[in-house]
């Protein structure tokens, strides 16, 4: 395990590195945004640093678990250095040897017919891959237990023994022996689920910074910088707030509560902007920009979804804490709801099931019969 505290410390710097970017690239406006943004991303990764702390103690794991942790903590991020290098030295061989020829014309000609399209197409387009995400994993979790419940007879590993995740934190800290149970006890779906959160927001972060860099380039800048509405070139695109809101929950939130919470941040969100946009007519009087109609589509489908995946006790807070929050932003709160929302969701969660014991009903593997 020598090559433990290499690649240990190549993270730590790593992660302070992101930590300086996302301040410094950050809209200085946008102050709830960068905070609230600023205090997910930190708690994720520095808890990160912890677990691998606690998991190197163990001896145990060294065989197996702790190389494969590092190696899925570390790749994304040497992947996407790999993926700036490459694309920072093609652009500038393209601008050095090609400077009578541009991409300007393209890209001007893909902007007006982006403009002429309308602005719920447009709202389509920009939250239908949050959709697809929600829909793949689901798809997964599915094709994964029927797999696995033909094979074993149990669907062991894709819900976790013990849901109390705040409870399983203070065992963890508390009793460094028994890291290996606690961890197992999670299944192995929960790190499906985090680590492509985690990978998904290590290539966004990577994306808007090399976009707001003048001298670095990345692989999707271009259509980047085409797509985004003008708000979202000035600061940071909503795809990383997705990403960052997300990546907070999954880490303190089981598959079930995660799923709820996706749901909302996507179908939710999107039946709130189309209906508003198609059908709205009664505005909410300090936000112009949304609609009554909007906000009742997306509470009905916020109910739905999370009734399906922890029943009607569960899915009557998450849908309170949707609606107060779709309300509220971005006026009078100016912040994103891609970013607020899965955090407090999954806050939510883990201080209400810790506090009052509260457990929820998974009625979406009753409804398949699982």
């Amino acid at each position: 395990m020598d090559y433990f505290i290499v690649i240990f410390v190549s993270l730590l710097i790593s992660y302070f590195i992101i930590f300086y970017a996302y301040l410094h690239y950050s809209n200085r406006i946008e102050i709830l945004n960068n905070f609230i943004g600023f205090i997910a991303l930190s708690m994720v990764l520095f808890h990160i640093l912890t677990l691998l702390i606690l998991m190197y103690q163990d001896f145990s794991l060294h065989l197996d678990l702790v190389p494969g942790f590092l190696f899925c903590f570390g790749f994304p991020i040497a992947l996407n250095l790999i993926l700036i290098v490459i694309s920072s030295f093609l652009v500038f061989c393209y601008k050095r040897f090609f400077k009578s020829k541009d991409l300007k014309k393209f890209k001007l000609k893909l902007e007006n017919s982006l403009a002429k399209r309308s602005k719920s197409r447009n709202d389509t387009y920009r939250k239908i891959p949050h959709v697809l995400i929600f829909i793949g994993l689901i798809f997964l979790w599915v094709i994964g237990a029927l797999f696995i419940i033909n094979l074993t007879g149990s669907s062991e590993g894709m819900v976790p023994s013990e849901n109390n995740m705040l409870q399983l934190y203070i065992n963890l800290l508390s009793s460094p022996g028994n890291t290996k149970n606690i961890l197992f006890s999670l299944g192995w779906f929960y790190y499906l689920l985090f680590f492509f959160f985690y990978i998904f927001c290590i290539f966004m972060l990577f994306n808007e910074f090399t976009r707001k860099s003048r001298t670095l380039s990345y692989p999707f800048n271009f259509f980047c910088s085409v797509f985004l509405c003008e708000n979202e070139r000035n600061s940071y695109g909503t795809y990383l707030h997705f990403a960052i809101g997300l990546m907070f929950a999954s880490l303190i939130s089981p598959p079930m509560v995660l799923f709820s919470i996706l749901g909302i941040c996507s179908i939710s969100d999107l039946m709130t902007s189309q209906i508003g946009i198609r059908f709205g007519k009664n505005h909410i009087k300090w936000n112009n920009n949304k609609t009554w109609e909007g906000t009742v589509a997306g509470i009905v489908s916020a109910f739905i979804i999370c009734f399906v995946f922890l029943g009607w006790v569960w899915a009557l807070i998450f849908t309170l804490i949707f609606f107060i929050f779709d309300v509220l932003t971005l006026k009078p709160l100016n912040i994103s709801d891609n970013l607020i929302v899965p955090i407090a969701c999954a806050i939510a969660y883990v201080c209400i099931r810790f506090i009052f014991n509260l457990d929820y009903t998974i009625t979406f593997i009753e409804l398949l019969g699982i």
